[in-house]
């Protein structure tokens, strides 16, 4: 695959006003700067992307494992190229977007703590979203039922589901100290579908059914 080299013009699609998008994406295009460069590992059929290019006209591209998504994204005008992100972020250049986004994929990967690295390295700041499963719900679920949770961030069943590596927001945080990541802004995302900055310590895990973060190299 090959990442380098000049961006070009994103492709006009129609606007359509008062467009919008699912609730746990909306706090993540609010974090992007208008005209920046994003990059969407694990876009799925581009809604974010779309979205962006529309309301905040970015440059956007889209890495997407699954053929339907990269079909969806192309037609709707995007710059969506098929790939893993396990493999093929080795791939891109350092430093080539302002933004990179991994929402809700991170649980899917093999190696987080690569995908993590690589998010950090390719863009100046990365957003990072997952379902909690330290979330009060699904404790309650666990507790009470003795079966893996199905909530509304986690939908399908334990041998249906393509979530490798469940974590809860400590597990999260700790890994980014671990590689030496920083956390500029964290958020959660409650059930209601507003965010709201995530409360400090144990609050955190409990009150969060979505953590959603911006990152940077430390």
């Amino acid at each position: 695959m090959n990442h380098v080299g000049r961006f070009a013009e994103p492709v006009p699609v129609p606007t359509h006003p008062g467009q919008k998008i699912r609730a746990d994406l909306q706090p993540i295009a609010d974090m992007v700067a208008p005209a920046s460069r994003v990059l969407d590992v694990g876009c799925a059929d581009g809604a974010l992307l779309h979205y962006l290019w529309h309301a905040k006209r970015v440059d956007g591209r889209g890495l997407e494992i699954s053929h339907e998504g990269v079909r969806i994204g192309i037609s709707r005008g995007l710059s969506v190229t098929q790939g893993d992100a396990d493999t093929d972020l080795a791939d891109y250049p350092s430093d080539a977007f302002d933004y990179v986004v991994l929402s809700q994929t991170l649980q899917t990967v093999r190696a987080p703590h690569v995908v993590l690295e690589n998010l950090v390295r390719i863009g100046r700041q990365a957003i990072v979203s997952f379902p909690n499963f330290g979330y009060w719900r699904v404790r309650l679920q666990l507790m009470f039922g003795g079966r893996m949770p199905v909530t509304r961030g986690l939908p399908l069943q334990w041998f249906d589901t393509p979530n490798i590596h469940l974590c809860t927001v400590s597990d999260f945080t700790a890994l980014c100290r671990d590689l030496g990541i920083a956390i500029d802004r964290s958020l959660a995302l409650r059930r209601s579908g507003r965010a709201i900055e995530l409360p400090p310590g144990r609050l955190a895990n409990l009150l969060a059914e979505t953590g959603i973060f911006l990152l940077r190299k430390g």
